[in-house]
Order: C-alpha cells, then structure tokens, then sequence
C-alpha cells in the first residue's frame, strides 16, 4: 500500500480538528501522512487574552493537539478576521501545497458565514489550477502529480448543499478526537461557549464524562441521519449492517477544479486503503 499524504488547509486553529480530526486520526494510525495548515492564527478568538496572548494560546494548543491526531506537522500563517484571497497569499498557500506533494487537498466551501473561511477556500480554489503552473511561484517546483481537491462538510444548503463522495465512520476514533479537541481548552472550554452566549460556563465544574459530552456537542453536525445522502453512502461503503451502526461520520465531497477520481477511489483514499 503506498503512503498518502493529506493536507487540510482551514481557516483557523481547530476548524481542520472540528472538520477533519477523525479522518486524520484513521489516517496517521494506518501511517499515513497528514499535514494541517490553519491560514489564520485565530489570534481574534478570546473575549478575555489579548491578541498576543490569543495567538500564543491557540498556537501551543494546535501543537498538542497535533500529537493526538498524529500529524506530522500544524501548520499556522497569519492574522485572524483580515485574510484577504490575494496573490501575495495565494503564493504561500501554492507553496505550501507543492512542498507538500499531497494526494488530497481539502479546504472550506465557498458558501460559509465567515469571512475567514470564505477567504480560505477561495485561496485553495485558487490554488488547485495554479500549483501545476511552472512559472507560478518558480522558486518551488511543481509536484509530480496533480492533487486531487476536496471540500469538507458543511451544513449550507444555498447554493447546493455538500455531496458526501466520500464518508468515513468515526464513531470508533471519537474519544481519541474528543481528547484533541481538550487540548484547544481556550475554545472549545472559553471561546465558543462565551461567544455562544453561556457567559458562566466553568470547565472545573465538569468530569471527564461531562468534559467528553460538552465536546461532542460540537459533533453534532457530522451525526449521518442529519445530512442528506450520508446513509446511503455509509452503507455502500460499509455494507448494510455496518452503514446502518454509524452514527457520526466526517465527509468530503471532491471539487471539480482540479484532478478527480471515482468516488470508490476518493473513498478508499480516505480511509487510508490505497
């Protein structure tokens, strides 16, 4: 079996965890390479630190959190709620992306509400024709291949809602992703509840059971019977016994911007079983 190598480039430090964590987990344990790039620092996500303090924060929490999930490197760039699809970052992302030599790329849709996620995609979308243009960023050599693009779920439903080409289970990795997911304690147990408008919540008040249940609130999106086609495409993966047990699965739909495959290929990609 030939190693792979995936790259998830998000908009912030936790979105590849949140959108990508299991598959990565899945990945690395059957030794393959996975790289995670955050675009933004994250250094606006904090009501109480400091920008300084957010960036150093959520720097040394992406680093932790990459030895759960098993990376071999997080990756994080610039500034938080001020990226722009330029061509000044469009070079760097191209950069990143033929250092890499990965198989997949997988980034954000276009359709999201913030602007850093939208400003994210559109920078890999960029990227997908532009890191096979030799005299593009000349100083780094284009790969040997060309990669194959990919977005990871999202719930919008305008202008199409996401495909799931590929779906992979992880209901048996969620405790080792929920245990990634403590490692961001600025966000997931200071940040999100605040900015979600429980401005009380207190970490010290909960167990390891109940830290393990607040984090899988975040799983909620990835639940198959909530997304249209997920069960259908668990099954044909997984066979009708298997397919019906799954509860949370995290997929990817390929974008038509750059190489694809057949869906059996993008699956079997993804699990790490070609």
């Amino acid at each position: 079996m030939e190693q792979r190598r995936i790259l998830f480039i998000g908009a912030h430090p936790d979105d590849a965890d949140i959108l990508c964590g299991g598959t990565a987990i899945k990945l690395s344990q059957a030794g393959h390479l996975v790289k995670f790039v955050s675009v933004t620092n994250g250094d606006t996500g904090h009501h109480i630190l400091s920008r300084k303090e957010t960036a150093e924060t959520r720097y040394r929490e992406a680093q932790e959190a990459a030895k759960v999930f098993g990376l071999c490197e997080y990756q994080i760039l610039t500034h938080d709620c001020g990226i722009e699809p330029t061509v000044d970052i469009r070079r760097e992302v191209c950069r990143i992306i033929r250092s890499f030599a990965p198989d997949i790329v997988i980034s954000h849709r276009l359709c999201d509400y913030h602007p850093d996620h939208r400003a994210t995609a559109q920078l890999v979308q960029d990227c997908a024709y532009v890191c096979m243009v030799p005299h593009f960023c000349e100083e780094t050599p284009t790969p040997d291949k060309t990669p194959i693009f990919a977005f990871s779920f999202d719930k919008f439903k305008e202008p199409r809602p996401h495909r799931p080409d590929a779906a992979i289970e992880i209901d048996s990795v969620m405790r080792k992703k929920m245990e990634a997911h403590k490692r961001h304690n600025s966000q997931f147990f200071e940040w999100l509840p605040w900015i979600g408008g429980d401005k009380n919540f207190d970490r010290s008040a909960l167990d390891e059971e109940g830290e393990y249940n607040h984090l899988l609130k975040w799983e909620a999106r990835f639940i198959a019977d909530n997304n249209p086609g997920v069960r259908e495409r668990l099954m044909e993966v997984y066979g009708k016994e298997k397919g019906e047990a799954v509860v949370y699965a995290e997929t990817f739909e390929q974008s038509p911007y750059s190489r694809t495959v057949s869906v059996d290929e993008f699956q079997a990609i993804l699990e790490g079983k070609m």
